[in-house]
């Protein structure tokens, strides 16, 4: 059992190390902090920590540096999360409201993240197995052009032009559009191909040609959704901390690289304390990868996830800022879709 004034002490070390990437001594820790004991007695705590591989000496400096186990404490011992500043929370707001659609949404909150954190922001895009089909539009556009539009409830837009061979009439337009509502809204997007299979059949032999195109069409904006993407943002943010990665960093730009890796990273992890997921080095489970964290969170459409959030940086990352920011974004992405519902 580690006493809580030598808690305290860590808790120190974190912080003066993550600020200064410079290992900590008991001078520093007692002329930065109101830590109420003696040179002695701190020097006497710092002894038991490194004793108890929560913090080390990285060369012959008589400072230390917390180890994964000393940051894995200090995570698990944090107490109130910092929020955002409201000049932060403003201009995130700002910035996201300017999105013209879903697609826009989800890069400017990897890019807001990434800002926010000075890290590696992932955003990933709402799975095809938990959208649905919220409107089918089409609009034409000339004699024998057509535009389709896929809206589903997540908001995502998508849009397809259909030429045609012959004049389109525009009764064909409002009874295939008609037709395709009453039959997909609300129908998850993995069960449109099969309640398309038969519709041509429903309309006149002189009509199926159009009709199969748009069913064709249609079909190529919900495949387009079947790929699960996860949007990056703040490479350079990693590269410009290339120290604090102890030699892997190309092994976590690989691994950036692998969006399958990314995917089943995000898809694995599960909110505990604090709202989000948290793993630090060797708990991502990727080999070659010792010195980053990742801080992953949900968002939310209709009351049930859709998609994960989140930053990897280095060990040492300013966990309670960075736990605000990914938890703020995925609020903000959640009452995003729920608008659109």
């Amino acid at each position: 059992m580690i006493p809580e004034r030598s808690l305290e002490v860590l808790r120190a070390i974190v912080q003066d190390f993550i600020y200064s990437n410079q290992p900590v001594g008991s001078k520093a820790l007692l002329d930065r902090h109101p830590l109420g004991v003696s040179a002695a007695t701190i020097r006497n705590d710092m002894a038991l920590l490194e004793e108890e591989d929560l913090i080390k000496a990285p060369h012959t400096s008589s400072g230390r540096i917390p180890t994964e186990k000393g940051y894995r404490l200090f995570v698990d011992r944090l107490g109130e999360v910092k929020p955002l500043s409201s000049a932060e929370r403003s201009a995130m707001e700002r910035f996201l409201a300017e999105a013209n659609d879903l697609d826009d949404v989800v890069e400017r909150a990897a890019r807001q993240l990434a800002n926010l954190t000075n890290t590696l922001a992932l955003v990933q895009y709402p799975s095809l197995g938990k959208s649905t089909v919220r409107h089918v539009e089409l609009i034409q556009l000339a004699a024998n052009r057509v535009l389709l539009m896929l809206i589903t409830d997540s908001g995502r837009i998508q849009q397809i032009q259909l030429d045609a061979q012959s004049p389109i009439e525009d009764s064909l337009v409002q009874e295939l559009r008609a037709r395709l509502n009453g039959m997909l809204i609300s129908s998850a997007l993995a069960d449109v191909k099969s309640k398309l299979n038969s519709i041509a059949d429903e309309f006149a032999p002189d009509r199926r040609p159009f009709v199969n195109q748009a069913v064709i069409a249609l079909q190529s904006l919900v495949d387009a959704n079947r790929q699960e993407k996860i949007v990056v943002s703040g490479s350079a943010n990693l590269v410009r901390q290339g120290e604090d990665f102890s030699g892997e960093l190309s092994s976590v730009l690989d691994a950036i690289e692998e969006q399958v890796v990314l995917l089943r990273l995000l898809n694995e992890l599960q909110a505990d304390q604090h709202g989000v997921a948290l793993r630090i080095g060797s708990e991502i489970g990727f080999d070659g990868i010792n010195h980053a964290s990742l801080v992953v969170s949900g968002y939310q459409s209709s009351g049930t996830e859709v998609a994960k959030l989140g930053v990897m940086g280095p060990t040492r990352m300013d966990y309670s800022g960075n736990i605000a920011a990914v938890r703020a974004i995925a609020r903000y992405l959640t009452q995003i879709l729920e608008g659109n519902q």
